[in-house]
């Protein structure tokens, strides 16, 4: 690198000699220092890039996690509330990585040289909030409106508008009714008063809305009362779990009758029925442990084939899981039952490693589940037709193909085993292909009975038998519910309201939930 001219070694050079060397000076100075900086913007650019490329490979990375955890093997291992939690912290991530990203794309486009390379930052997707909330309009002016030109005020020639989502944080009130009393002020009549309005727990605190609060937060959104309380607490009302249990459990009996009424509906008004069963832990006080009770499903959708009865599930709590509590629950139905065995193919997805085998018998019930899609939600006949025409050659050549791989692998492995399984019953099976009302599967009932698994996570068990059967009354309600596509804490506020008045002595149907959706949306 040069080093700078002195120019006092040269006292006698003329000043128009030294003002040009002074200025040729500055100019390479200028130059230096152009070039200094421009190095550091390449630096910095060069270094945001390598940022931005390691952020691309972390998200990457992120969605090839998230595509295994939701459709890889291990999910078959995972209970549906271990896999949603897990799917719920990696989307978590992946939106962080997301915005890390836009954040070093940004960083990058700044350092640009070029001003008209610099990209500004592209906006989200808009999405529609929903029309029914209310809206709170709030309009920003500029601090002045008045023309430079001097004409006067600017003419409004149109606007932006965006839209956010607001939360309003929950708010307790006390609702204090007051029955004035009136009297002859002569004293020749008696007294006059309005009747108290009819209460739900008469003598309790709890208005219908609040026990319709507490029933969903804990029955649908799966959170316990003792983290209510803490909740509640936090919000100036410290009300105790206990007080908050006794609540629930005197809901929960005046339920009863409106639940039963509802497996009735199911039993006797169905001709195909879904079952399956979860585990549902119970405390056993003398044993200091917790003993193993189930809650049995019951559910009818007749969606798939375009039936007339209304979509609903009712859970039942029994101790175990004997078929003679099968046996006890379906008294009265005659039609056909759908259960997981009939969806045994599933436990071909079971091994631990790859097989050509599985990925045979996967491809095979892809194409079964392709033709089932083209006809959801056709007649019976149509389906049936259809079946007999595509899906009987493809459940023909798919058992003759799993016998001929069943005759060459040891029946003691584990894939042995999963095909010995479905060939067994392969005659439950195959009986959707005679019958369109009947689907291929148990999905149905399988995905109704996630919500009650979601809530034993989070409550780790029942405390009591008793406990576990009023468990099963708020699901069988709000599952039907979310299957009518109705709101439920809507629904179970309207439904202890009519309770307290004495509806269900006046006409129990109308306190099904599918007759509150055909209510409350009579045209569709």
């Amino acid at each position: 690198m040069s080093q700078p001219f002195d120019l006092s070694q040269f006292p006698d050079l003329p000043p128009e000699v030294v003002k040009a060397f002074e200025a040729a000076q500055s100019e390479l100075s200028v130059e230096r220092a152009a070039r200094q900086h421009e190095q550091a913007v390449v630096a910095e650019k060069s270094a945001f890039i390598t940022e931005l490329k390691a952020l691309i490979a972390k998200l990457e990375s992120q969605v090839q996690d998230y595509r295994r955890t939701k459709f890889g093997p291990k999910s078959e291992k995972l209970d549906p509330a271990q896999l949603e939690l897990a799917l719920e912290d990696l989307e978590t991530a992946i939106a962080e990585t997301q915005e890390q990203i836009a954040v070093a794309e940004e960083k990058v486009a700044a350092s640009a040289t070029d001003p008209e390379t610099k990209t500004s930052r592209k906006p989200r997707k808009s999405r529609a909030l929903p029309d029914h909330l209310p809206r709170v309009e709030r309009v920003i002016e500029p601090d002045s409106i008045t023309c430079p030109c001097g004409c006067g005020d600017m003419v409004r020639i149109g606007e932006d508008r965006a839209e956010r989502l607001d939360y309003i944080p929950a708010r307790y009130q006390v609702i204090a009714t007051i029955r004035p009393k009136y009297a002859c002020p002569k004293g020749r009549t008696g007294v006059v008063q309005a009747k108290a309005p009819a209460h739900l727990l008469e003598g309790s605190w709890p208005t219908e809305a609040l026990l319709a609060q507490v029933a969903v937060s804990k029955h649908s959104e799966h959170m316990p009362l003792n983290r209510q309380a803490v909740v509640m607490a936090r919000h100036g009302v410290p009300i105790d779990r206990s007080v908050l249990a006794d609540w629930m459990g005197r809901t929960g009996a005046l339920i009863e009758p409106v639940v039963e009424h509802m497996a009735k509906a199911l039993i006797q008004g169905s001709t195909r029925l879904y079952v399956d069963e979860t585990t549902a832990p119970v405390l056993d006080p003398g044993r200091g442990k917790t003993k193993t009770g189930y809650l049995w499903a019951v559910l009818r959708d007749e969606r798939g084939w375009n039936g007339p009865a209304p979509p609903g599930v009712v859970f039942h709590y029994r101790p175990g899981r004997k078929g003679a509590y099968a046996d006890e629950i379906l008294t009265g139905f005659n039609g056909t039952i759908q259960v997981d065995a009939y969806g045994g193919y599933t436990h071909l997805a079971k091994p631990k490693k790859g097989s050509p085998i599985v990925d045979e018998a996967l491809v095979r019930i892809a194409a079964l589940y392709n033709v089932e899609d083209a006809i959801r939600g056709s007649e019976p006949d149509h389906r049936r037709a259809v079946r007999q025409n595509l899906s009987r050659p493809l459940v023909d050549e798919f058992f003759t193909w799993l016998a001929a791989q069943a005759a060459r692998i040891s029946r003691k492995s584990e894939l042995g085993e999963a095909l010995a399984y479905m060939l067994r019953r392969q005659d439950g099976f195959r009986l959707f292909l005679d019958d369109g009302r009947v689907d291929m599967d148990s999905n149905l009932v399988e995905n109704a009975i996630r919500s009650p698994a979601m809530n034993r996570r989070n409550a780790l068990f029942a405390g009591h038998d008793d406990g576990g059967r009023s468990w099963a009354r708020f699901a069988s309600l709000i599952g039907t519910c979310k299957m009518n596509g109705v709101e439920p804490y809507a629904y179970l506020r309207d439904l202890f309201t009519k309770l307290a008045n004495g509806h269900l002595d006046k006409d129990i149907d109308a306190l099904m939930p599918w007759a509150y959706a055909e209510a409350s949306h009579p045209s569709q």
